[in-house]
């Protein structure tokens, strides 16, 4: 198989779908791989580290994906990548189609296979692709809401941990997953008063025996949260529905009962955010401010660290990659029904639920489609 690796156009998107080390799997494997000049340039790879993997440098994102019978990448294709994809085509990387109805309706008429690495699952009912990333955005989390609160920033002008005389931030993480489990012990470690909200009392109790006090628990009503938002500093939103748009679990109204210049994180804005006032933004202009809340709401935050996510995220989609490769799509997906969760759209059908009953579109079975 030919499968091809395009330099990433969403702005201030540095990682690359393929390290050279995956590229040299998949060549091994007796694949041929391409990859657009500087593709890996952001991530701290350069050409030179590709043509030693046995990859063939190409010069134009149009020649990878004329050739190329998969591409793979890190982001969701842009509208102009949209229009190079043809039937047939596999595309395997982060789609995140349920709050994005145009990037839907272009791979439905594009034909192609696309296969979403956010729902691919595996035994444990965990997200394997989504978690590495999941994992440093909830890292970077405390980072940059703690970036936020600066006063230069419009932000409170609150220190994380204090100092002695002075108590520390208090930060909200609504949601106990990878990305709230990750922000909480940062959070924490900086010295804040951080309580993790969550409606499964197991996870709650994990949490509270894993990390045996570093941070506190609740449960993750409406009533409560809406106390404990009122006296935040911070409040990362950390809630994931696989596939699904994120709930709303800020709304406007409550807003003004926020402390003036208190920082609204949300980490699930690639599945369009779960405060009701967010919207995606970049690293080049990360912040804004509703009703005098400041909101950091970029959609690639991974990116920021580029070197790190994309290393994290090749050595979770190596594996996947080299059975698509191998087997192709259709028997790779028969074999690993984990796989064909991944599935979302193939030649012109739409076949993941949570985003048909997002978008109000029809599904089709995966389990009809690789018949």
């Amino acid at each position: 198989m030919k499968i091809g690796c395009p330099r990433e156009i969403k702005p201030q998107e540095f990682r690359v779908g393929m390290t050279p080390v995956a590229a040299q799997e998949a060549v091994a494997h007796g694949h041929e791989v391409i990859i657009e000049t500087g593709a890996g340039m952001g991530a701290g790879f350069d050409d030179a580290a590709y043509k030693a993997a046995g990859a063939t440098i190409i010069d134009t994102a149009e020649e990878v994906f004329a050739s190329a019978d998969m591409i793979v990448k890190v982001k969701e294709p842009q509208a102009p990548e949209r229009k190079m994809l043809r039937e047939g085509q596999v595309l395997f990387t982060y789609l995140h189609l349920a709050p994005d109805p145009d990037q839907t309706r272009d791979l439905l008429e594009s034909g192609c296979t696309a296969i979403a690495y956010e729902t691919v699952t595996d035994d444990r009912g965990g997200l394997p692709l989504l978690a590495p990333m999941s994992e440093v955005a909830g890292k970077l989390a405390p980072q940059v809401g703690a970036w936020t609160l600066q006063k230069a920033n419009g932000g409170r002008g609150v220190l994380m941990g204090g100092v002695p005389g002075v108590g520390p931030a208090k930060v909200v993480v609504i949601g106990g997953g990878v990305v709230g489990t990750h922000a909480a012990r940062v959070a924490a470690g900086m010295g804040a008063d951080v309580t993790v909200l969550d409606m499964s009392l197991t996870r709650l109790r994990y949490l509270d025996d894993a990390f045996r006090g570093e941070f506190k628990t609740g449960y993750a009503s409406k009533g409560h949260t809406a106390e404990l938002v009122i006296e935040a500093d911070m409040v990362v939103g950390a809630v994931l529905i696989p596939g699904a748009a994120a709930p709303k679990l800020i709304t406007r109204d409550q807003l003004s009962t926020m402390k003036a210049g208190a920082a609204l994180v949300d980490v699930a804005i690639d599945q369009g955010g779960c405060f009701e006032t967010s919207r995606a933004t970049t690293h080049a202009d990360p912040i804004y401010e509703v009703d005098g809340i400041m909101h950091y709401c970029v959609a690639n935050m991974p990116g920021a660290v580029a070197r790190t996510s994309t290393i994290a995220l090749g050595n979770a989609t190596m594996p996947f990659m080299l059975a698509l490769a191998d087997k192709g799509w259709k028997q790779a997906c028969t074999d690993d029904p984990h796989l064909l969760n991944g599935l979302n759209v193939h030649a012109g059908q739409l076949t993941y639920y949570a985003v048909g009953k997002a978008l109000g579109l029809d599904v089709v079975s995966p389990q009809l489609v690789i018949k």
